[in-house]
């Protein structure tokens, strides 16, 4: 590899970003094929049954599959604020990376419980959990390369 080569990996937190898009996006692809929308609109209803505060946001799989597609390609479309390394970049970079980090937990949580809610189970592991692993290392990549790209 030429040096050139090597400061564009270096530089900012680029690579690592993408390596978390592309983990991103195979655990939608694990969360599609194991329905997540049936098991997320059967605990929502459960938990809007329960409880009466609690928000009614059933999503159809049409209606969410294209939310999620339309931020996959708009992490795509800031991958080269990353390769920048611009602050508001880091910003959006460390929440994504938590909230992910998050998801990633809780479909392992999930899974070893073995449902959300009383009410509702999983026939076999929570959908996503087969990627969940891989979300969660590629969190921590992109938070240890936030931390290492800080003064570039």
């Amino acid at each position: 590899m030429t040096q050139a080569g090597i400061s564009v990996v270096r530089k900012g937190f680029g690579l690592a970003w993408l390596i978390f898009y592309f983990a991103f996006t195979l655990h939608l692809a694990d969360q599609v094929r194991h329905d997540f929308i049936g098991y997320y609109n059967a605990t929502v209803l459960s938990l809007y049954g329960h409880y009466s505060w609690f928000p009614r946001i059933d999503i159809s799989p049409r209606v969410w599959l294209a939310c999620m597609g339309a931020t996959a390609v708009l992490w795509v479309v800031l991958s080269p604020f990353a390769f920048k390394n611009t602050r508001w970049m880091r910003r959006v970079a460390t929440t994504v990376a938590a909230v992910q980090f998050l998801e990633g937990f809780g479909v392992i949580a999930a899974t070893l419980r073995g449902g959300t809610v009383p009410s509702v189970h999983f026939e076999g592991v929570a959908p996503g959990f087969y990627t969940a692993s891989l979300v969660l290392l590629a969190s921590c990549y992109l938070v240890w390369s936030l931390k290492v790209s800080k003064n570039d």
